[in-house]
């Protein structure tokens, strides 16, 4: 038996669990553990300038690459309350991510040490498991369970916090012997897909909405293949948007009150049978329940057994993982088709086509200052079908979700339910690290951006290059619309004349000269005709430097986007609608005269 460190056990074990990657910040109980990655090698560490910013790193490489987990490594105290909103975020999102944290010794963290907070109670409730590892021989089976709970069952974040003695104790452990434990993920029966299928074949109009769920199981393609076998148009959820292309002919659009199609809610509206695959019902999805289930049949499959009725009571609740539910779903279909016992459900497919080239927003705006809704038509025009798209929260988010297009799983990676403002930048940096020769393209609003900007410096220390598109509008634009009920426009703007840069016109801070004296590029962009060639420039600027490249597009001040405070047959309209095609020229499928 070979005799190391409780750390050197731990490093072991994570490049045994296939971690390659490690987001975070050395600290003096922490120490022990960079030392072991020091020693041993075989690990990448790039090193954040927060630790918040750490965990959305390790949350962006987690969800760029099926079987990825993020590491993030912070050390005691304030580290660890650091990552909450990381841990927050990726349980949310059931994106599993480990975060490591040092502690103070053992024996004094019942006497107020300096840094020695009760991270394990804090972090509990976010987490699958937050250990305080107290016993050094214990530090490989935490470790162990740890990797085995982020991937069995729903996908999650787990905590673990070494005391500085236990990382340095020697302890017997063989690396040479180790396994990861088995993998549980429950599995539906033949019977219920039967039923499921059953209940499908009675109904006239019915809808597939493909979760995040699907995406997390690697299952986009069984996706497709069931959807094409049966004939049914799908409706991907925000978290589930990529698990069928945009411009496939059975995809209906996105559903809901703010990021979703008008031909998408349109097309629920007409629907009469819904099966639900790795889906949570979000109440941003449905909007009022008795509108988005009048007059419907619901299957819901998904992977964790409290979340069937947990929005709402299903007709009919299957508890599996998404994968193993579409394998038997193709399985059974398959052969329902060789017995001819498949509808045919063309007619229906295409009214939902018709409403899809018929029922869009304008996008082609000439105005200055801009119009954000140019922005993501201009962005559909310079990126291709393979390009990953990161974001969180705010008008640019929802906008983009309506406008922009996306064509493969894990190329729209999104802070779905939590929706931390400042989240995008790191975790664009997670995607990049996950996928250097991908095309990596965040988009920000000026607040989501300000947030974590200093992470930027990250980029171009380690060279992780990436497109970040920031729509600036100097307002919490989406705190501003919501204020309308309220009648106030309350400390909601973020302009002010900066004495160091009057070319910015009032729009208050200074981003161009912010992102290059982080190491980074940066253009501004004033005019809508010229943001095609600042995008083209960008992509250049990324190859040339191999930093981040920001375009940053100054925006009309307000800017009201299309949504519904209640149901998804309410959504208000405030811009104009597409009238001809010329009004939309990079919708999918535009067919108006």
């Amino acid at each position: 038996m070979a005799r190391m460190t409780a750390a050197q056990a731990a490093v072991e074990i994570l490049k045994a669990e296939g971690v390659t990657h490690l987001f975070g910040l050395p600290g003096a109980a922490i120490n022990p553990f960079y030392s072991a990655m020091r020693t041993n090698g075989g690990l990448t560490h790039i090193l954040a300038r927060h630790v918040e910013g750490a965990s959305h790193m390790a949350e962006g490489y987690t969800r760029a690459k099926a079987g990825n987990i993020g590491v993030c490594i912070g050390t005691s105290g304030p580290a660890g309350t650091d990552m909450i909103t990381g841990l927050y975020s990726a349980s949310a999102d059931s994106i599993p991510i480990l975060c490591i944290t040092g502690q103070a010794h053992s024996s004094k963290l019942h006497k107020e040490d300096f840094q020695a907070v009760d991270i394990t109670s804090i972090a509990k409730p976010l987490t699958k498991m937050a250990m305080t590892v107290l016993e050094p021989a214990q530090v490989p089976g935490a470790f162990q369970q740890a990797f085995h709970l982020m991937r069995s069952g729903r996908p999650g974040p787990v905590l673990i916090d070494l005391p500085i003695d236990v990382q340095m104790a020697e302890i017997e452990f063989d690396i040479e012997t180790y396994q990861p434990l088995p993998v549980y993920k429950p599995s539906a029966s033949r019977a219920q897909i039967e039923k499921a299928l059953d209940l499908l074949a009675a109904s006239e109009k019915p809808l597939i909405v493909s979760g995040g769920g699907v995406i997390n199981a690697d299952a986009a393609g069984l996706l497709v293949e069931f959807a094409e076998l049966t004939g049914v148009p799908v409706v991907p959820t925000l978290m589930g948007w990529g698990t069928i292309p945009d411009d496939h002919e059975l995809t209906a659009g996105m559903v809901g009150l703010q990021t979703s199609h008008r031909y998408g809610n349109a097309t629920m509206l007409e629907s009469d049978f819904v099966l639900g695959i790795g889906n949570r019902w979000a109440n941003r999805h449905t909007g009022t329940l008795d509108t988005y289930t009048a007059g419907r049949t619901f299957v819901h499959v998904d992977i964790e057994p409290t979340q069937i009725g947990r929005v709402f009571a299903p007709d009919f609740g299957i508890v599996s993982d998404a994968k193993a539910a579409l394998e038997l779903f193709v399985e059974v279909a398959r052969e329902r088709e060789a017995a001819g016992r498949l509808k045919d459900r063309s007619a229906w497919a295409q009214s939902c086509q018709e409403r899809k080239g018929q029922l869009l927003r304008k996008t082609d705006f000439d105005n200055i200052p801009v119009k954000p809704q140019r922005v993501y038509q201009e962005m559909n025009k310079a990126f291709g079908r393979d390009t990953r798209y990161v974001t969180t929260i705010g008008l640019s988010q929802i906008q983009a979700a309506q406008m922009l297009h996306v064509y493969g799983p894990r190329n729209w990676i999104n802070a779905g339910q939590a929706g931390p403002l400042g989240w995008t930048l790191p975790a664009a940096l997670g995607v990049a690290t996950a996928d250097p020769e991908g095309t990596v393209v965040a988009l920000s609003g000026d607040y989501d951006f300000q947030f974590m900007i200093e992470e930027l410096a990250v980029g171009a220390q380690f060279q992780i290059p990436y497109i970040h598109v920031v729509v600036n509008n100097a307002y919490l634009g989406l705190i501003r619309q919501a204020q309308r009920a309220f009648d106030m426009d309350y400390h909601v703007q973020l302009s002010f004349e900066n004495v160091n840069a009057p070319e910015v016109n009032g729009y208050g801070v200074d981003h161009v000269k912010v992102a290059e004296g982080l190491g980074c590029k940066a253009i501004r962009v004033f005019d809508p005709n010229e943001l095609g060639a600042a995008l083209e420039q960008a992509k250049k600027l990324t190859a040339e430097f191999k930093v981040p490249v920001i375009v940053e597009v100054i925006l009309e001040r307000v800017t009201n986007v299309s949504m519904s405070g209640g149901g998804i047959d309410q959504v208000n309209e405030w811009e104009l609608i597409a009238e001809h095609a010329s009004d939309a020229p990079s919708a999918i499928l535009n067919t108006l005269p």
